[in-house]
């Protein structure tokens, strides 16, 4: 059967995460129920990750199969009128018959913005923290993830994952205009990875732990030598990036 990559982009505030779950509705339940409407049949989606309740996507990916001809012109443009205002279909792609969506992506990108001035109308994509952070000592810290390999001490307790380990390629704090953004790149994160690790780095801007401190937690593997974790509201999930050049047939 031929194979589908469908790109699509969601603001998490009002779901319980990504994947779908028994008795909460999630952004994979309400693309999947409306794609079953439109096609006429069961076409499951096999996502690229998971976010949790409240996080946001710039871009993500699942994949699909089907046995039947379809317009993809029509069927891309249908599915975006039949879902909620917060859940968008961007591209549609064929793609060979042995892609996948989540053990083929090479890279994950996520950012997180922090406000340091009150803002009614962004509430729900920043954390607002009034302190001033010292972002240099924060971006030194950053250095430290990627030299480091075992991230236990930011996974969320309980995970029933095989390794800890994630390799971190980029890691940077950025000053805006109205706060901050931290951007990192791995090729895969852990259960509340990202929101711990910027809890903790708030930690080091506000001068409550050193940067040595912050290596003591890396190497403890314990979640509760770690910081506070974050809210989910000022989490996006930003790229998802793949080594194989796929196909468009419909772009939003």
């Amino acid at each position: 059967m031929p194979r589908y990559f469908i790109e699509f982009s969601y603001d998490g505030t009002n779901y319980h995460g990504l994947q779908k779950q028994a008795n909460s509705e999630t952004i994979q339940e309400l693309l999947e129920t409306n794609m079953h409407k439109y096609l006429g049949l069961k076409s499951n989606l096999t996502l690229a990750g998971r976010t949790d309740t409240g996080v946001h996507a710039r871009q993500m990916f699942a994949h699909f199969d089907i046995d039947k001809e379809f317009e993809q012109n029509k069927f891309c443009k249908s599915l975006n009128m039949m879902l909620p205002r917060d859940i968008c279909i961007e591209s549609l792609y064929l793609v060979r018959d042995d892609s996948h969506a989540r053990f083929d992506a090479t890279s994950r990108t996520y950012e997180y913005f922090v406000n340091s001035k009150k803002n009614a109308f962004s509430y729900r994509f920043a954390y607002y923290l009034k302190e001033n952070l010292d972002v240099q000592k924060m971006n030194i810290s950053c250095n430290r993830l990627l030299n480091h390999v075992d991230f236990k001490c930011f996974s969320k307790s309980n995970t029933d994952v095989k390794t800890y380990d994630c390799d971190i390629i980029f890691a940077k704090w950025n000053v805006l205009e109205n706060g901050l953004k931290f951007k990192i790149t791995a090729n895969r994160f852990l259960r509340n990875m990202v929101r711990s690790i910027v809890g903790t780095m708030i930690e080091i801007g506000r001068l409550k732990i050193s940067d040595s401190d912050f290596q003591e937690i890396l190497n403890s593997r314990n979640r509760s030598e770690a910081g506070f974790s974050v809210p989910a509201s000022g989490l996006f999930l930003t790229d998802v990036s793949y080594e194989e050049k796929f196909i468009k047939i419909w772009k939003k």
